[in-house]
């Protein structure tokens, strides 16, 4: 009689940590399940347009700790939902804030999150007009959970989409990668790594603006790298458009503090969420205009061109590496760090 090792049997009819990663896993979730009883077939922005003109969007926010360095889960939901709208190419108008509350959470703590939400959306120059609240019993809901729902207006000759990418395009990079997710993951676990990382949650409706008016419809897609990092908006487009995009390596922005927590973690920085940049497909005759509006702005100021749109296998994303040789840049398969927004 021989003896062989089992064949693990993966899990398929229950839902997994890592269908939440923004990676493979989370495409399938919603390609197998989700869409299919929506009747939904275009592909998936982080905004519908509605109309000609209008964009709506909704999300929410499980992120522990509710606290944590450069933000907490009320600044957290407004920028979320705020640049959800921008990546449409459009100005937010009006935002919902909605709240599931887990009995004990002290009042105290309820008011903190709701000044900050209130402070981020004057700052992103849209009000907060509605919204609900329920109360769940005690380890119902992890203290709280946040759900902002919001409505825009296309600016003028706003085009970008997931599935604008075009042959020859420029990607750029609006600053450094990787910061939300470490801050987080430092504050949760205790790392140590407070004092150098903090998120980069903030609005990026502004730059967006300045963007659009720089290029107008030369801008062909936007994303902001939340899960699944870089790496899994450069996919996400690569796909929707049917483009090869090749990324050189050293261009990309990582902060120092962000790659020794990496490397210590073994991490790959380009999976990890960010909260405050984006990432760009710009017609090269509008590159050079587009990249000095963003520049000129704060948000901005740390602009990479990272890459190209090239010929190639449609769908695919590939790295230049410092010797010269490519990599082929994958989507993560499960969950890295969950609950990071």
């Amino acid at each position: 009689m021989t003896s062989s090792c089992p064949v693990p049997h993966p899990e398929t009819e229950r839902v997994l940590l890592g269908h939440g990663s923004g990676g493979q896993l989370m495409a399938e979730l919603l390609t197998d399940v989700i869409t299919p009883e929506l009747g939904l077939t275009a592909p998936l922005e982080d905004a519908a347009l509605i109309g000609l003109n209008q964009v709506f969007s909704t999300d929410s926010y499980v992120v522990t700790p509710r606290f944590f360095p450069g933000g907490d889960i009320g600044s957290l939901a407004v920028h979320g939902t705020v640049n959800d709208l921008a990546m449409r190419g459009a100005r937010p108008l009006a935002l919902s804030l909605a709240y599931i509350v887990e009995e004990g959470l002290p009042l105290s703590e309820l008011r903190d999150i709701t000044r900050s939400a209130a402070a981020a959306a004057r700052a992103a120059g849209v009000p907060i007009v509605t919204g609900d609240t329920k109360v769940v019993g005690r380890g119902a809901a992890d203290g709280l959970y946040v759900t902002t729902t919001g409505v825009g207006m296309r600016l003028r000759d706003a085009r970008p989409s997931a599935a604008g990418a075009e042959p020859g395009d420029v990607v750029l990079v609006s600053g450094p990668v990787g910061l939300h997710g470490i801050a987080i993951l430092s504050a949760r676990e205790g790392l140590g790594f407070d004092a150098d990382v903090s998120s980069d949650s903030r609005p990026l409706n502004d730059l967006v603006a300045a963007m659009i008016a720089a290029g107008g419809a030369d801008v062909h897609a936007l994303r902001d790298p939340t899960r699944g990092g870089l790496a899994g908006s450069l996919n996400e487009i690569a796909a929707a458009s049917g483009v090869c995009v090749e990324v050189v390596e050293s261009a990309v922005p990582v902060p120092v503090p962000v790659a020794a927590a990496c490397d210590l973690l073994g991490l790959d920085p380009w999976h990890v969420a960010n909260e405050g940049c984006l990432v760009a497909f710009v017609a090269p005759g509008s590159a050079d205009a587009v990249v000095a509006a963003m520049r000129a702005l704060p948000e901005g100021a740390g602009t990479a061109v990272v890459g190209e749109v090239v010929e190639g296998v449609a769908g695919r994303v590939l790295a230049r590496t410092l010797v010269g040789s490519s990599r082929v840049v994958d989507v993560l398969v499960g969950e890295q760090l969950p609950r990071i927004c």
